[in-house]
């Protein structure tokens, strides 16, 4: 019976250790450069998931990559809001950002616990 752990990342080297925390760091930090961050990272969360073999690396880049399609849904789809009303505008792309930043940090915390990055919320 095989009891290896399959979230164990022993086996990476300090630099994809480092390009994750890179990584986490550019979403979480895409506030500061109104999402030209963000899309930087999602390239490269594209281009390193292509060669990942390790499913707790491959799990939380596609859970960058769809934070990201998420939030960029949400801003797209509020963007209306702005045009009529400034305020409600702006309370709304508040909270998508307060979510965007929520789940980098989440996705972050479990990544370094050595855990795969939560997308299912269960009762």
């Amino acid at each position: 019976m095989n009891t290896t752990d399959p979230c164990d990342n022993t086996a990476k080297t300090s630099s994809d250790l480092l390009v994750m925390q890179i990584l986490y760091g550019l979403h979480t930090m895409a506030w500061f450069s109104g999402g030209v961050f963000a899309v930087v990272a999602l390239i490269i969360n594209y281009l390193r998931r292509s060669d990942e073999v390790d499913p707790m690396y491959i799990a939380h880049h596609n859970f960058m990559i769809s934070t990201f399609w998420w939030t960029l849904v949400w801003l797209v789809l509020l963007s209306p809001l702005w045009l009529f009303f400034l305020v409600p505008g702006m309370l709304a792309y508040a909270v998508v950002w307060l979510w965007y930043l929520y789940r980098c940090i989440k996705g972050w915390l479990r990544f370094n616990a050595n855990r795969v990055p939560q997308t299912v919320v269960t009762v």
